[in-house]
Formats: C-alpha cells, sequence, structure tokens
C-alpha cells in the first residue's frame, strides 16, 4: 500500500517541478489503492456516505462542505452532510456507527479531549475511532486590548507576574480552544491570570475590544484587522513555527515561552474497526483534493493551512495532544458545564 505522508500537502514553497511530481504521486496512489480495495472484494462505495459534522456554520460544517463535493465526484457516490450540536452528540453517533466507510466524522480536537473534561464522556477517542487524515490546522494568537502597555509575549508576561490576578482573559465555552491555549500559556509561562468566561467566542471577543478584559487567545482571521486598525495589539501566534498566513509574526515559543504549541485543528474518522483498505482510500482521496491550488486558496482565504497526513501520523498527533493537553486540562481543575 503507498503513503504520501506529506505533513503539509499545501506544498508551500515547492517549484513548480516539485509540485507537478507530487501530484503525479498522488494520483498514481490514489489509483494504486482504488485497485487494492476492489481487489480485497470491496465494492466501496456504492452508495451515499455521511459526514457528521458541528451545527451549520462551524468549523467542521465548512470543512466538510467545502471538500465534500470533489470527494463526492472522486468516489463517484452523494455525501450527505450530517450536522448535529455538540461534541458528545457527533462522537456518539459515529462511535455507534457500522464501521463499513459510509459514516464519517468531521472533527475538533474537542473530541478527543471530552475524557479530560467530563467523568462519564460517552466514547473512548483513541479506541472507538480509526483516523483518516487531519485535514487543516490554524494558529491562534495571543492579542491584548490596545490600552495594556505591553508590546510582546516577554512584556505580557513581565507584567502577568508583577500584577498576580490583575489580568483578565476572555474565552468562549469550557475546553474550547480559546480556553486552552489560554490555559497552556497561562500554565507554561508561570503567570497567574484570571479567566472570565463568555458564552462563545464571539461575545469574548467584543468584551477584549470593550476593554473588559485584557487578552485573550483567539483566531487569526478574528482579530487581525483590529490588530491593523490599532484596536487591539497582537502579539504572536501559537503554531509550533511562523505560520505563512501570518508572516512576521513570532511565535509564542519564540517570544519567552520555549515549547509552547497550540493550535485549533480539524480532521476526518470513521469508526473503529472499518477496514483498512477503505481508511486508505479515504485518506489518499482526501490528500489529493487537499493539494488542488483552488482548495488550498479557499481554505488560505479563511485563515485556515491544509495538511493531509497520514492515519498513523494523525493517530499519533491525538495521543501526543491527549498526554500534551491532557495534563494541563487535570492541573488547571478544568470541567465542562
Amino acid at each position: 500500500m503507498c503513503t504520501i505522508g506529506l505533513v503539509s500537502i499545501g506544498m508551500t514553497g515547492m517549484n513548480e517541478l516539485s509540485r507537478s511530481l507530487v501530484l503525479i504521486a498522488i494520483v498514481a496512489c490514489a489509483a494504486s489503492v482504488r485497485a487494492a480495495t476492489t481487489s480485497a472484494g470491496l465494492d466501496y462505495p456504492s452508495k451515499v456516505i455521511r459526514i457528521i459534522a458541528s451545527a451549520t456554520g462551524g468549523g467542521s460544517d465548512f470543512n466538510s462542505r467545502l471538500i465534500s463535493p470533489a470527494l463526492s465526484a472522486a468516489l463517484g457516490q452523494p455525501i450527505v452532510i450530517d450536522n448535529r450540536p455538540g461534541t458528545f452528540m457527533l462522537g456518539k453517533l459515529t462511535a455507534a456507527a457500522t464501521p463499513d466507510g459510509y459514516t464519517l466524522l468531521m472533527a475538533a480536537s474537542d473530541l478527543w479531549l471530552q475524557p479530560f473534561l467530563h467523568e462519564l464522556a460517552p466514547f473512548d477517542p483513541v479506541k472507538d475511532f480509526s483516523p483518516v487524515t487531519l485535514l487543516t490546522t490554524s494558529p491562534l494568537v495571543v492579542v491584548v486590548h490596545a490600552s495594556v502597555a505591553v508590546n510582546t509575549v516577554k512584556e505580557l508576561i513581565t507584567l502577568a507576574k508583577a500584577k498576580p490576578a490583575a489580568l483578565n482573559y476572555g474565552s468562549g465555552n469550557t475546553g474550547s480552544s480559546s480556553h486552552l491555549g489560554a490555559e497552556l500559556f497561562r500554565s507554561m509561562a508561570g503567570i497567574n491570570v484570571v479567566r472570565v468566561p463568555y458564552k462563545g467566542v464571539g461575545p469574548a471577543l467584543n468584551a477584549l475590544l470593550a476593554g473588559d478584559v485584557q487578552l485573550m487567545v483567539a483566531s487569526a482571521g478574528s482579530v487581525m484587522a483590529y490588530g491593523k486598525s490599532g484596536k487591539l495589539k497582537v502579539l504572536a501566534s501559537t503554531g509550533a513555527r511562523q505560520s505563512s498566513l501570518l508572516p512576521g509574526l513570532p511565535t509564542v515559543a519564540e517570544s519567552g515561552v520555549p515549547g509552547y504549541e497550540f493550535a485549533q485543528t480539524l480532521g476526518v474518522l470513521a469508526p473503529a474497526k472499518t477496514l483498512t483498505p477503505v481508511i486508505n482510500r479515504l485518506y489518499i482521496e482526501i490528500t489529493r483534493i487537499l493539494a488542488q491550488p483552488d482548495v488550498k486558496q479557499k481554505f488560505v482565504s479563511v485563515g485556515v493551512e491544509t495538511v493531509g497526513n497520514s492515519p498513523a501520523e494523525f493517530a499519533a498527533l491525538i495521543k501526543t495532544d491527549m498526554m500534551r493537553l491532557g495534563k494541563v486540562i487535570r492541573e488547571a481543575g478544568i470541567r465542562a458545564e
């Protein structure tokens, strides 16, 4: 079985020849996987495929709708998006579905963090799912109100240490990226800042703009315009490396918190025990779609980078995330409402 295993299928920085060679390899690999599926006696797919996603307008809904037309064409079957509210519902439905490749899940990292947030999570993130591929990742940014007398992460840490519990950070719901990204920053920087929770990232951002809270970890797309206008100060990105989407902006790790890394991620999973040829077929077809320049550009336009890693790489990322962020959740005593 062939494996592309690209860390970033966006192929940023490659010359035209390199991009062409990668695309040729992906097409050849897709043909090989289709042949392997047929030789294994699997008539897959032969009916409608369902992608379970978040409520309409959410991140996983957006990702699902962006790739589903091309995926439907590649697989030769209709794809329907089944929008459901709440990570519990999404995970529970997928875990209980028949593992035949006709039910897929588009999920963010809060899926595999549920056992740390709830005592009785209705699924096991490792045992109940078969990872297909990490679809996208997008760095967040550390941002402060314009009135806060700092211009770098180091200055923010110095201020927070000089005035313990004097700074408030706004966040969305418990366990959200804005919450966990800030808690990881608080923990690794060794500072005492106070969380002010809101019913969603939008209200939290409004509070930051009003000066009701002083800082926030937020998606770049939601705050960069305010940074340019001077209403907010964008200090650093949360990725492991500087993002091509945020040229010139340093990372938190480069700015005084070595090892800090946090990003919003979205990937495709199937129920556990889905046959390997089916997983590989889905992985290769999705990877091929992500390599298409027009698809990549649609994601870039909303501040998102395409990934397209292998099932094994995605599984390893999930386990690493659970170890790293699970520790933060436990130490901070975070429990979902």
